[in-house]
């Protein structure tokens, strides 16, 4: 059963009447918000949208978590601004509460940060049916618990987010970006390892499984023609660069950011990453028929995974290598994948927040 809320007072009333409850946004990441089974009441939040307050020169921005992302950069850009750490899917509808919710950071978190670093307040409708808000509307407030924190990766199972507090950077002037061959996805792995490393301030790099990355500087533009004479002669050695022409890496970067690289008939997984995990992880994904890229310098693995192979040998090769994944697409269950953390404390958590368990477990 869905059920649609446009107002908080209607959340709060849904949640004290109501048990199996999972909140729902654009619908992005189904995975995520579609019913894994019968008795789940799904809480449709798309209309629970508009930006409630934006000041440019404080760099702070708070909307209604049904907003789309898409919606808040176009907001953002007409005063040269932006949320950094590029959140994915926003072509396909993914709001600011699923952003949070879901924890999703696109290339630009490499050198930003991500959503986890931006978020500096929220308000939530607990699973008692209270208004409880954490964090606040300005970067310097530090005060009490740090709810908002704790609602990012939350995955709608302790509370419903209504409201969401920013902080914003300022659109780089310029950009360039480099599409390197390193020969090979051994040395692709070290190159990032060692771009990632140095002393080069890259704004983005991710890394494909057949050796070739994708590097992004950006910044003010008088300095960046002598950053990329810096940066060109450093690549390992046997790697040859290309630069992109701007509409070309503009592309790229959008495809990137909205995973347009998925094949059709894949489910998507998102997985924490290491660079010595990446080569087992890929050869796993390979030996199904999927697809991968590595973003953040190979902090993290973005995942096709085909809809009709089973899950095990992923989750094995995950829990091999200590490595945690959420499901973002595809069938609603299992979401969680590999080496799942939390434990007593999550319990705890959940248990202050959700004592009478109206969210789905």
């Amino acid at each position: 059963m869905t059920l649609a809320a446009g107002h908080v007072d209607e959340i709060r009333e849904l949640v004290r009447s109501s048990t199996g409850l999972l909140p729902r946004g654009g619908g992005s990441k189904p995975a995520l918000s579609a019913p894994p089974h019968d008795g789940v009441v799904t809480v449709d939040v798309s209309g629970l949208r508009g930006i409630v307050a934006y000041d440019p020169a404080e760099l702070t921005l708070t909307a209604r978590a049904g907003t789309p992302v898409a919606e808040l950069d176009a907001a953002l850009a007409e005063h040269g601004q932006h949320l950094p750490f590029d959140p994915p899917l926003a072509r396909a509808g993914a709001t600011l509460g699923g952003v949070v919710a879901a924890a999703t950071s696109g290339p630009g978190a490499l050198r930003s940060g991500g959503v986890r670093d931006f978020v500096i307040g929220v308000r939530i409708v607990d699973g008692t049916g209270r208004l409880v808000s954490g964090g606040g509307r300005v970067v310097k407030n530090a005060a009490g618990f740090d709810l908002p924190k704790l609602m990012v990766g939350s995955r709608g199972r302790l509370g419903v987010i209504v409201e969401v507090s920013l902080k914003v950077f300022p659109r780089p002037r310029a950009a360039a970006t480099l599409e390197i061959a390193a020969g090979g996805l051994d040395a692709a792995v070290a190159a990032a390892t060692e771009l990632s490393a140095g002393p080069w301030e890259l704004d983005a790099l991710e890394l494909h499984p057949d050796g070739r990355l994708l590097a992004r500087l950006a910044g003010d533009p008088e300095p960046m023609e002598a950053r990329l004479a810096r940066l060109v002669p450093a690549l390992p050695a046997g790697a040859t660069a290309r630069r992109l022409a701007a509409g070309e890496a503009d592309a790229r970067w959008r495809e990137a950011a909205d995973l347009a690289w998925r094949p059709g008939g894949t489910r998507l997984v998102r997985a924490a990453c290491t660079p010595a995990a990446i080569a087992p992880l890929w050869a796993a994904v390979a030996a199904a028929g999927g697809d991968a890229r590595f973003g953040r310098g190979g902090a993290v693995a973005w995942i096709a995974w085909p809809d009709d192979a089973p899950l095990d040998p992923l989750d094995a090769a995950l829990r091999e290598h200590g490595l945690a994944a959420c499901a973002l697409t595809g069938a609603p269950a299992p979401d969680l994948l590999g080496a799942v953390r939390g434990g007593a404390f999550a319990q705890r958590v959940r248990a202050a927040l959700d004592p009478d368990r109206r969210f789905l477990d």
